[in-house]
């Protein structure tokens, strides 16, 4: 902090704030030692350039010349500015001196007077420079400047860090010191040095609060202005949660390239200067500790306390995934935030960017548990025309793969979740250590497994209650087949299959083909058994009759009522249909062989037309039979049928 001591005893300034600069001085004593005579040549030699470059003398005509033509001290070769800076040292030196041998010397009312005119000069430097250097001191290119000269060599100009340079250079110095340094880098390096020369010279003559007044006004309204630029603006909740869902989204949106940008760039840019510019000693460290957080505090509380306020939002399950892009922001950054901000100054800030990832942590786990509760207060009075896939099943899935694509933010907000009330293996996958892919670094955890395949089991015993709305024991396996076959490619293409693995897939595979053969053995039994057991056997030509009478009216009335049921994948339809017709041209083409002579009257179908026949079926283009209507009748032929699960 500014040495206040040091400062109170060399100045006293004059209530008009412009102090005399000459004095009637005593004359030369024969006493008066080599040093005495070094500290007044400082004095003088201070005296000729601090008046010099006195922009408030009205009467010194170099200087308003100079201020015509918008030049300062800090321009050009710098030499003016190194001379200038060193004679402020000597001054400083010659008046310590004087304070110790006689603090009521006019000459030390003469060096006290030229000391506060060579700050206002200084302060009007380091103002100016920190305006017109703007474009150079902006934080994207301080922070590329400090990693360009991070890498370079020992031998490079500014091996480590801009605070390398410790003393005020000429331009001249800076090109030989920098061979090869592009424009932009050498005026942000010679931008710097000057502020670093100027602050440490203010800093040591007791002036630091004026330099730091300065740079602190300056920095912060170009750090505020950033984080305007980028949407950040102040919010209060009561205004946030009155907004409607998609305005909020869009500053979430606005938020994650904030978050990248203030984060990475402007926060850390900041700091870095702070540092170059203040912290090459301890006193100076604390300086640039208490100016970053003046700087970046106000910003940085409003940038982290955001994600909080939309956390305390009602919870929705359309908000889920903007939630969980605000947590994963936070926590990647996290490292980053906890570095920049790792003063005790900028402990607030830390803790609210901590508090905003708890409270997302926690809406997330909330609409976790609504989305589950949704699930199984969806109503079960409406069936799906055709027993199609429901849409409940297309919503879930695809909101549960959305979910899969975050699960490396999952595993830590879940890692306490309650389990499921079923037992483990009800729902539980082993996840297998050989498993891999380019989306998953690591072995899946099985906190996000079992979670996600519990919530698929949610939405599969939803659907068994949906089932028993139809009235068609057959239409209700192919409702279920159709559901199951779809959650089942819906993890395959996704990396829902990386986290339930290959086991639960066979698994719920298998339960497909199940539901598809009791769909074919109940839907098509009366056909079949509208035939002899034995195709081959010897009946009568009076029994062939009625048995092709009968194939033909249960054939027929099969087929229409199955053209308005559905199957939506061609893949699964084609196959079904391949499964129905082996089954009936192998025993239909057998029997008309054996009874088709004296039975022509009575045959309608030829072999050959039972493929063509059933081509028509699972389009859901005929008549549909999905009556909603919950007969007593439909569970006990469910029940002589076996059991679907």
């Amino acid at each position: 902090m500014p040495r206040k001591g040091m400062r109170s005893i060399f100045f006293k300034p004059s209530p008009s704030h412009h102090p005399p600069r000459h004095y009637s001085l005593p004359p030369p004593s024969p006493l008066r030692t080599f040093s005495d005579t070094l500290m007044d040549d400082n004095i003088h030699t201070a005296e000729s350039l601090i008046t010099k470059w006195d922009y408030n003398n009205n009467n010194n005509n170099s200087v308003s010349s100079r201020l015509s033509n918008s030049s300062s001290l800090f321009s050009g070769t710098r030499l003016d500015a190194k001379h200038y800076v060193d004679a402020v040292k000597g001054l400083q030196a010659a008046m310590k001196y004087l304070v110790a041998q006689d603090p009521s010397s006019a000459y030390l009312l003469r060096a006290q007077s030229l000391m506060q005119i060579a700050m206002k000069t200084l302060e009007r430097e380091f103002h100016q420079i920190l305006k017109v250097n703007r474009e150079y001191l902006d934080p994207e290119t301080v922070s590329n400047r400090s990693e360009t000269v991070s890498n370079r060599s020992s031998t490079d100009f500014g091996q480590n860090s801009f605070s390398d340079i410790d003393e005020i250079v000429s331009d001249d110095e800076f090109r030989l010191a920098g061979e090869g340094v592009a424009d932009a880098e050498r005026a942000s390096m010679l931008a710097v040095n000057d502020l670093k020369g100027i602050a440490d010279c203010m800093i040591s003559t007791g002036y630091g609060r004026e330099c730091v007044r300065i740079y602190v006004l300056v920095r912060k309204s170009i750090v505020d202005e950033a984080l305007y630029n980028l949407g950040v603006e102040q919010l209060s909740f009561s205004r946030l949660q009155k907004m409607d869902w998609e305005v909020v989204e869009l500053k979430i949106k606005h938020w994650l390239n904030a978050m990248k940008v203030a984060v990475g760039t402007l926060f850390n840019g900041e700091r870095i200067l702070c540092d170059s510019v203040f912290a090459t000693t301890a006193p100076e460290k604390r300086i640039a500790e208490s100016s970053f957080a003046e700087i970046t505090r106000d910003g940085a509380m409003m940038l982290f306390g955001f994600p909080e306020m939309v956390a305390k939002c009602k919870k929705t399950p359309e908000k889920m995934f903007r939630t969980l892009d605000m947590y994963e922001a936070i926590s990647e950054n996290w490292p980053q935030i906890e570095s920049i901000f790792s003063f005790e100054s900028t402990a607030r800030v830390r803790t609210q960017a901590v508090t905003s990832l708890v409270k997302l942590g926690d809406a997330v786990r909330t609409m976790l548990s609504e989305f589950e509760s949704a699930i199984q207060k969806e109503p079960c009075k409406t069936t799906i025309p055709g027993g199609g896939v429901h849409p409940i099943t297309g919503y879930v899935l695809n909101y549960i793969s959305l979910l899969a694509d975050y699960s490396g933010v999952l595993v830590d907000i879940i890692a306490d979740y309650p389990q499921s009330p079923l037992p483990e293996s009800f729902y539980r996958s082993p996840i297998h250590e050989d498993s891999t892919s380019s989306s998953f670094s690591t072995v899946p955890s099985p906190a996000i497994s079992e979670r996600i395949a519990w919530l698929i089991l949610v939405v599969l015993c939803k659907l068994d209650v949906k089932a028993e709305r139809y009235k068609d024991v057959a239409l209700s396996y192919l409702f279920l087949a159709n559901n199951m076959h779809y959650v089942v490619e819906k993890v395959r293409k996704s990396n829902l299959g990386l986290l339930l693995g290959e086991e639960w897939m066979a698994k719920h595979e298998a339960k497909t083909k199940e539901y598809i053969a009791k769909y074919e053995r109940v839907g098509w039994n009366s056909v079949l058994t509208s035939l002899p057991e034995n195709p081959a056997a010897e009946i009568s030509a009076e029994q062939a009759k009625a048995c092709f009478v009968s194939f033909n009216t249960a054939f027929h009335e099969a087929c229409k009522k199955q053209s308005g049921w559905v199957v939506p994948d061609p893949k699964l339809r084609d196959e079904i249909k391949v499964s129905i017709a082996l089954k009936l041209v192998s025993k239909y083409g057998e029997f008309y062989d054996k009874n088709r002579v004296g039975s022509d009257s009575a045959i309608r179908f030829l072999p050959d037309d039972i493929g063509n026949q059933l081509s028509d079926i699972l389009y859901g283009i005929g008549e549909s039979s999905s009556g909603s209507s919950h007969a007593l009748t439909t569970s006990s032929s469910r029940r002589s049928n076996g059991s679907r699960r």
